[in-house]
């Protein structure tokens, strides 16, 4: 899609623009997603984040010339002379407006809007494959489906596009409306409404109706009436004639009713199907043997069915659906290289959303190196020109070297130009004969490829480690915890987010990148050392030191790591050796002892220490801070209540000498239960990683970031009375099925949590650990799960609760989570 410059102002009822001829191809809300800057739109949102009007300078230096601005900018006659600024009251609904115009540009598509809690985005893609094959489709990329995703993905409608896909999520009241007037679908389907009191609705029937929104004036409607609340709220809402229906249960009389049938020994299933309404049935088999896999199929079906499609085209189509993986991962790879493996669709807009995250992580100077497989076409272009696009997006985001795998890609290896190194090969064995090793060292590396089995062997090959017990760790959910806390907050408070102890053990590198991105105002760390090791990973944010008691003050000063300054000794040894090294207003943190009672300056301290600090020009305070002691306790209130009292009484008066040092005094449990005290900035430590530290119900929406898993390697039958373990200490009272599982004290699970007292999640059951934990293994009681070797196991996490495992020790989450080995693999991942 192309515009021009002048016809973007007549569709956002703006005033005429400078420079009316200048064409518009791309639509930009992050400016660290630049590509095209010649063709670009900006828009400047304003969000929880940040001001998108900030980054206007640097885009116009970046080849960026036209904007979308809630203000223009004063300097804008002097500074930005060929530049376009389209003046509007909301930036956002401009956003939304123009998607709006443009999918109402194409009035003959078929729309598919697609919403409900779970499943959208699998549905979404399986549509496509089933879809895309014999007419040009296009689709939300990924899981795009917010107030600004949905715009973004309609944007993508080209003219030669007969059918779009597209998502539709909303988290509270009153988003629905705006995503249907941009999507306005002429097929509508809803996967299913998620459990009641979530997402900030008060039940599952208002979450459902506000669903329903996106389905208004949509002459084709598809649900399921295996939910009697969903077929209640449809039902009554819309007219028959528009509604098409299907179950999984004979007794329903659906329009379409299928039956699944599970064949675990081939992992597949067996589908059936018949429909009176549109006189067709027949039978496939799709790849799959779950739940959730049989709920998405059915709809997928009915809306074949729907659009007309015959039974044999359906089952050739269905027995090749792709198993959808919205991850990108992030592992530490062999020689030093960082690898992100991106197993989604293999298609271009996908790539670009993948290049865009490898870009975001590229450490200055890093080689960076894709490894990439066959692609589809969606059935547009033919593979020269798919390819020939694909050139174009490596050079964009600086690809140093390219390696094709697959025997399409591979025959039009000379289409990359752009790429100073290019090999190609047909397959895995080919891989290896071309590609050493040590061919790969310190580089950021993309392996990009859905359903390969080449890919997947090649990133096994290159990542570091290949032990089976893994911590993943999930940065969206950390966003998610991370934005919770900020809508808790004035938008002016900034938040210190705490990433002491490697990120909880989480990893700090990758959480420090997140958080960076997302509008933190500092990481803390417990030592220098920590510090020091982002700052050579790329972090530029402000890092805050808590505990820099070093030898050499010249380290903090060349890394520019901001100390923690709690006595004396401590200030007068880093003004020392700041004079000697000619520094000049370098900012510290003065810690405040209100109660604590561990480290900081009392309240007697306060004159002598600001007749030190006046007394030189070495430091400046940046900030005066304090720790609360006791914020979780209520019965402590009043010791509380005296320490927010003494610390005002303090740090008023380094104020009054330093009236821009800023103040912070509340951790994770004070945001929450003294949001009066915000002061300048907060500190968020525990429950950005997920664990509540309350529970009257005001931490209830927070997700865990960390998940400890590991595999079956074992199972074997034993009868009554075998004794399992070392020293015998359990005795088998019923004939068992015992799993073995690679994870022991070495890797963090502690030997106190053996002999039932703890419990793993294995495909849907809690099974009990069983007998006395080993060092590098355990057993695991399967008697009553459905378990094979190579299954699955979640020691901590979504079901399993770190929370509980800590009060079965004796001891606290802190301790869990760190407790995990170094040498258990950590891997993090977005959706």
């Amino acid at each position: 899609m192309q515009y021009t410059a002048q016809h973007i102002a007549e569709i956002l009822r703006t005033d005429h623009v400078a420079h009316p001829e200048l064409s518009i191809r791309l639509l930009l809300t992050d400016s660290r997603s630049l590509t095209y800057p010649d063709q670009t739109l900006f828009f400047a949102l304003t969000t929880p984040t940040g001001d998108g009007h900030r980054y206007i300078a640097d885009l116009y230096r970046r080849g960026v010339r036209n904007f979308v601005v809630r203000r223009r900018p004063d300097t804008a006659d002097a500074c930005y002379a060929n530049a376009n600024f389209f003046v509007v009251n909301d930036v956002r609904q401009a956003l939304q407006l123009l998607a709006q115009y443009h999918r109402a540009s194409h009035q003959d598509m078929e729309i598919i809007g697609i919403t409900g809690s779970r499943g959208k985005t699998t549905l979404k893609e399986w549509l496509n494959h089933l879809l895309s094959a014999t007419t040009p489709t296009v689709r939300s990329p990924r899981s795009y489906n917010s107030q600004i995703g949905v715009p973004l993905s309609l944007w993508e409608i080209d003219d030669a596009d007969r059918i779009g896909i597209f998502e539709a999520g909303i988290s509270q009241r009153g988003e629905m409306s705006s995503l249907r007037d941009m999507i306005h679908p002429t097929v509508g389907i809803i996967t299913n409404v998620g459990v009641e009191h979530a997402d900030g609705f008060t039940s599952r029937s208002e979450k459902c109706n506000e669903k329903l929104l996106l389905f208004d004036h949509c002459p084709n409607i598809i649900y399921s009436t295996d939910d009697p609340m969903v077929v209640d709220c449809i039902e009554t809402r819309f007219p028959r004639e528009s509604l098409t229906s299907v179950s999984r249960i004979a007794s329903n009389q659906a329009d379409v009713n299928v039956t699944v049938t599970v064949n675990r020994a081939t992992s597949s299933s067996t589908v059936d199907y018949s429909s009176t309404r549109y006189g067709k049935s027949g039978a496939f088999s799709i790849p799959f043997t779950s739940e959730a896999a049989a709920a998405n199929v059915s709809l997928a079906l009915a809306t074949l069915l729907v659009m007309g499609i015959d039974p044999i085209t359906i089952a050739d189509r269905f027995a090749t659906l792709p198993q959808v993986n919205t991850r990108l991962n992030v592992a530490e790879g062999i020689n030093d290289c960082t690898v992100i493996t991106d197993r989604y669709a293999s298609d271009y807009p996908s790539l670009a959303t993948a290049l865009d995250f490898m870009q975001r992580r590229r450490p200055k100077d890093t080689r960076a190196t894709v490894i990439l497989s066959d692609m589809a076409t969606n059935g547009h272009e033919n593979s020269e020109q798919l390819y020939r696009y694909v050139d174009r997006l490596l050079a964009r985001h600086h690809i140093n070297r390219l390696i094709a795998v697959g025997q399409e890609i591979s025959r039009h290896i000379d289409s990359f130009s752009s790429v100073e190194q290019r090999t190609a090969c047909v397959d895995y064995a080919d891989f290896v004969a071309k590609c050493a090793p040590s061919d790969f060292s310190n580089d950021l590396i993309l392996i990009k490829g859905n359903g390969s089995p080449a890919i997947d062997k090649i990133n096994e090959m290159l990542e570091g480690r290949h032990y089976e017990t893994m911590l993943e760790v999930d940065l969206d959910a950390m966003v998610h915890n991370f934005n919770l806390f900020r809508s808790q907050l004035r938008p002016e408070t900034g938040i210190v987010a705490m990433v002491k102890a490697s990120g909880y053990g989480a990893g700090s590198y990758e959480l420090a990148r997140t958080l960076q991105s997302h509008g933190a105002a500092y990481l803390a760390v417990a030592v220098t050392d920590e510090a020091i090791e982002l700052r050579n990973s790329g972090i530029t944010m402000p890092i805050m030191v808590l505990n820099p008691k070093v030898t050499d003050y010249r380290t903090l000063f060349d890394h520019n790591l901001e100390p923690e300054i709690y006595s004396f000794d401590l200030l007068d040894q880093i003004i020392a050796e700041g004079q000697r090294c000619g520094v000049k207003g370098f900012p510290i943190h003065i810690k405040l002892d209100t109660g604590m009672h561990r480290l900081g300056f009392l309240e007697e301290d306060i004159p002598a220490l600001i007749e030190r600090l006046t007394d030189q020009d070495v430091v400046t305070p940046r900030s005066a801070f304090s720790h609360l002691a006791a914020a979780d306790v209520p019965a402590l209130d009043d010791f509380t209540s005296e320490q927010f009292a003494k610390f005002e009484r303090c740090s008023s008066q380094l104020k009054a000498i330093y009236p821009q040092m800023m103040r912070h005094i509340l951790n994770s449990t004070g945001i929450t239960r003294f949001p009066e005290y915000q002061y300048d900035m907060v500190r968020l430590g525990i429950c950005l990683y997920g664990i509540p530290t309350l529970t009257d119900g005001s931490h209830d929406e927070l997700q865990p970031v960390s998940s400890l898993y590991t595999v079956v390697i074992s199972i074997k039958e034993w009868p009554t009375g075998t004794p399992i373990g070392y020293g015998c200490r359990e005795i088998l009272t019923r004939p068992s099925r015992i799993a073995t599982i690679p994870i022991g004290y070495a890797d963090g699970l502690r030997r106190a949590l053996g002999c039932g007292r703890t419990k793993v999640w294995i495909n849907g059951t809690l099974c009990p650990i069983v007998g006395n934990i080993c060092m590098d293994i355990c057993m695991v009681d399967v008697t009553d799960a459905v378990c094979a070797v190579g299954d699955r196991v979640e020691v901590f996490g979504h079901h399993v609760s770190v929370m509980d495992m800590a009060d079965t020790l004796g001891t606290i989450p802190y301790e869990v989570l760190t407790s995990v080995s170094a040498r258990v693999k950590r891997v993090y991942f977005r959706e």
